[in-house]
């Protein structure tokens, strides 16, 4: 304990002989003033220090010491004005140069530390928090040589950072992938339809597969979307499980591709707000109830059978809800054939994995008050699917997964003798 107090007070001597003590002391006011501003500011200062002196250390370990080179032709050439990024900040410097034979030798620290990596990365995670890059600057405490906020200066590191988050996007090698579901659905942005694919693997994580941009949610734009992913290495093959909320243009690209093979989950959420549109209000909450009772049921049996007690008691109400359930009767019970365990069925049985997601999309593009064009939106959109790949947690129920998988095996070896039977 002894030794360690002595440590510390020797670094703390050194400290104060380095930066002052009235300046430490001005800054520790400050920081009570100001809070953990004022300590992040006086720590990028610091940073500055630490910085010239590690380039300085690299030119005398290059050039050897004043008055005692160590290596002919190599020789110090006094300072220069520069800049370079730290956290979220750029800031200027004062560099040390270095001259040999073929004349400016450029020191390798101070080329680490002018790439504008970190600091984009910096400048988009705060936007995706929700900063205005026009507000940037008010988020950092005045600190002296700080330069490079500005909101022109911010918006060229945005740009260039979500433009490398798009071209990585597009480039993403699916060759390794081995799907056990696949959502499909349409986020609106800008008057552009974006179709999205979020995939889940065999061992239960998520994945942001691609997105393709159209006018509207049809049937050319998924089959882009698609091959797209195909063209990547994806294998979308007949054992997939396909999950979406029964767009029509989406529907007829599954069933053009797979046929009487496809295995489709229609979104349980999505119909049931269809068959209460057409219900006075006074029926709705009955029919919610007898609709989510009979999804609630284990067995393919009898969740089917209280459907259609569900359905004879539409018809009683209204017929255009009754035909509305029965267009997709065997698409909402795919889960129930399949014997998905309930856990698992609750991820399974509606669209809301990939919803979630969309919510985060706009919330991050919350400030964004118009697209300049495709190229924008589409930088953004990879942008912000990436962030949000970072939190996604493994499907609740992902133990049931190979036991899934084996049943929809067995079906479409079924399948196939009864083709080739007939």
């Amino acid at each position: 304990m002894r030794l360690n107090t002595i440590q510390r007070r020797k670094a703390r001597g050194g400290f104060e002989q380095a930066v002052g003590r009235e300046e430490i002391v001005n800054r520790m006011y400050e920081i009570i003033r100001v809070g953990k501003q004022g300590l992040d500011g006086f720590i990028v200062e610091l940073g500055r220090m630490v910085a010239e002196a590690i380039m300085d250390m690299e030119r005398e370990e290059r050039s050897g010491p004043q008055y005692r080179p160590t290596q002919e032709g190599l020789y110090k050439w006094a300072y220069q004005n520069g800049s370079i990024y730290m956290g979220d900040r750029k800031i200027s410097i004062r560099h040390p140069r270095l001259r040999g034979a073929g004349g400016e030798i450029v020191l390798q620290s101070y080329e680490a530390l002018k790439r504008p990596g970190v600091f984009s990365e910096e400048v988009l995670n705060k936007i995706l928090r929700g900063l205005s890059g026009r507000k940037y600057r008010e988020t950092l405490l005045e600190t002296s040589g700080a330069f490079g906020i500005s909101p022109s200066a911010v918006s060229r590191h945005v740009v260039e950072i979500t433009t490398q988050r798009l071209q990585e996007f597009k480039e993403r090698d699916l060759s390794g992938m081995r799907l056990f579901a696949l959502f499909i659905d349409t986020i609106h942005r800008g008057g552009e339809a974006f179709m999205v694919g979020l995939g889940i693997d065999m061992e239960g994580h998520k994945h942001v597969l691609g997105f393709w941009q159209g006018a509207t949610e049809n049937h050319e734009v998924c089959e882009e979307l698609l091959s797209d992913m195909e063209r990547r290495g994806l294998v979308l093959s007949k054992r997939i499980l396909w999950v979406t909320d029964g767009g029509k243009g989406i529907l007829k690209t599954l069933k053009e591709r797979f046929g009487k093979k496809l295995i489709h989950q229609r979104c349980t959420i999505h119909k049931d707000r269809n068959i209460q549109r057409h219900l006075a209000k006074k029926y709705r909450k009955e029919a919610h109830r007898r609709f989510k009772t009979a999804l609630e049921q284990n067995s393919y049996e009898d969740a089917s059978k209280m459907l259609k007690a569900f359905e004879t008691w539409l018809r009683s109400i209204n017929e255009s809800a009754a035909d509305s359930l029965l267009e997709a009767f065997e698409d909402i019970l795919t889960l129930h054939r399949l014997k998905v365990p309930g856990l698992l069925r609750k991820t399974l049985t509606c669209t809301n994995p990939i919803e979630s997601m969309f919510s985060t999309v706009r919330d991050c593009e919350g400030n964004i008050k118009w697209y300049r064009n495709s190229a924008m939106s589409q930088r953004w959109l990879a942008t912000v699917l990436l962030h949000c790949e970072k939190g996604f947690r493994r499907v609740k129920g992902y133990l049931g997964i190979p036991e899934v998988i084996a049943t929809i095996e067995q079906i479409q070896e079924e399948k196939d003798i009864m083709h080739k039977a007939a």
